[in-house]
């Protein structure tokens, strides 16, 4: 990308050192004040063209510390140094074409060189205009498409002037001393056009200098990103570009309970919805927690516990009499001395009654949360304590194949764990329960059982 840019950039830069010089000769040796503004205008082409070389050299620079945002601006800023440089020119061809008309007149020498400049001339700009088009819409370079612009007006321009050398030979032959006016006319039109295309390129590169949008961009993004699952609003959108490169600032809404994984997981969607609108966009999100409307009350508490960075389980709520109450299972770091433990599970209670002032009251069940791997001893088999365990889970009507049993011992106590086949369609809130009640069975039917995990799984999954 950076040699295509320099090189196109360097051809254009040697194209107007040449034109600018042709014309020049030309406009003296003619006393054209239609050529003599054609070689004003290549003549700031020229320094155009050298502000160009140097800003795309400079632009395609990576960001470092003291440019965080990389160096693309100073391809916005070139070309707002064209803009000026191209009004100027208009200034001073209005004043000579306004003094020739009305005060001074001047004998115009049309020549066959003159023309043979001016198309050639023409030529040239169509050649520059389309190479440097081609590039700038390539890779979005504004001081590129500034110096397209440039050169594709030239045609225009020049073709004036040329017809106004032509009229001012008509009136020589036909006799009509008035079409020798044609010249400073033709001046004057080519002000026009480069106050028009001044006028464009000005509202552009004040528009990127001053970080203005791209015109309907903004409504774009945030129509596309309403489309996206699980946000629950667009907050803000800014935009902001520095040569060919956006920068995106994006503040959404996201569900409060939504973890960390999945806050990613969105602000990535985000990014590539950006990215489609706009490429070559370094989009930074900001994902701010917001209160769902479908949030119900368990919701509501594992938000506030979610807020602490805790985490609860087993919630249950109980209306009675109107009241609700609130029992709650909560893990927390086994190192945690019980005091600090107890005022943390206060504190947030506390919370949880504020959010939910229709919580009369709340119990919270706190659990230690190992923190420690613990070394363990061999797995064992007993196949007469399996046998028995089998027998007490043929207790349970819902409950469709025990299997794969293990039992394990860990600084002297006994863990066991097996797999369950359960009904697909059966509710999970049951699986739950009968789980609950053959962890208690087994306990009964071997007291020296310490803990027993039982995993549940749909019939069509059983793989035995």
């Amino acid at each position: 990308m950076r040699a295509e840019k320099r090189i196109v950039a360097l051809n254009s830069l040697v194209a107007a050192l040449a034109m600018t010089g042709l014309k020049i000769f030309v406009g003296f040796t003619t006393a054209s004040l239609g050529i003599l503004s054609e070689a004003a205008h290549s003549s700031l082409d020229l320094v155009a063209a050298t502000i160009t070389l140097f800003s795309v050299r400079v632009s395609d620079k990576p960001a470092d510390a003291e440019h965080q945002y990389g160096h693309g601006k100073i391809e916005n800023f070139s070309a707002f140094l064209q803009t000026g440089l191209l009004l100027v020119t208009c200034v001073v061809i209005v004043y000579e074409a306004l003094r020739r008309l009305f005060f001074h007149q001047v004998e115009i020498e049309p020549t066959p060189a003159a023309f043979l400049i001016l198309f050639f001339s023409m030529a040239v700009d169509f050649w520059r205009s389309r190479a440097l088009g081609e590039i700038a819409d390539k890779y979005d370079s504004q001081a590129l498409q500034a110096d397209a612009l440039h050169f594709s007006t030239d045609i225009w321009s020049s073709a004036v002037v040329a017809l106004g050398l032509g009229l001012v030979l008509v009136g020589r032959k036909m006799q009509a001393p008035w079409l020798v006016a044609a010249d400073p006319v033709a001046a004057l039109f080519v002000a026009g056009v480069i106050v028009f295309v001044s006028t464009r390129l000005a509202r552009r590169t004040i528009d990127s200098l001053l970080d203005a949008a791209p015109a309907g961009a903004r409504a774009q993004i945030i129509s596309a990103l309403e489309n996206i699952d699980g946000l629950l609003e667009v907050d803000r959108v800014r935009i902001r570009r520095a040569g060919s490169r956006y920068f995106a600032d994006v503040a959404v809404g996201l569900a409060r309970n939504v973890t960390f994984q999945r806050s990613g997981q969105l602000a990535d969607a985000v990014t590539s919805t950006i990215q489609r609108i706009l490429p070559n966009t370094d989009v930074v999100v900001h994902p701010i927690p917001r209160r769902g409307l479908a949030e119900n009350i368990f919701d509501r508490v594992r938000a506030v516990a979610t807020r602490h960075n805790l985490n609860v389980h087993d919630v249950s709520v109980q209306d009675l009499n109107g009241r609700l109450h609130v029992e709650q299972h909560l893990e927390m770091d086994e190192t945690l001395p019980l005091k600090d433990a107890h005022d943390r599970v206060s504190g947030m209670e506390w919370e949880i009654r504020e959010e939910v002032p229709e919580i009369r009251s709340i119990l919270t069940h706190i659990e230690s949360e190992p923190a420690t791997i613990e070394a363990g001893e061999q797995l064992q088999r007993d196949a007469w304590l399996e046998e028995r365990l089998k027998r007490a889970s043929a207790e349970f009507p819902g409950i469709l194949d025990t299997h794969d049993i293990e039992i394990k011992r860990v600084n002297g106590r006994v863990y066991i764990s097996c797999h369950c086949t359960f009904p697909d369609e059966m509710p999970l809130a049951e699986v739950h329960d009968l789980s609950t009640a053959l962890e208690t069975r087994f306990k009964q039917e071997a007291p020296e059982l310490f803990r027993v995990l039982i995993h549940p799984e749909p019939s069509t999954d059983n793989r035995r």
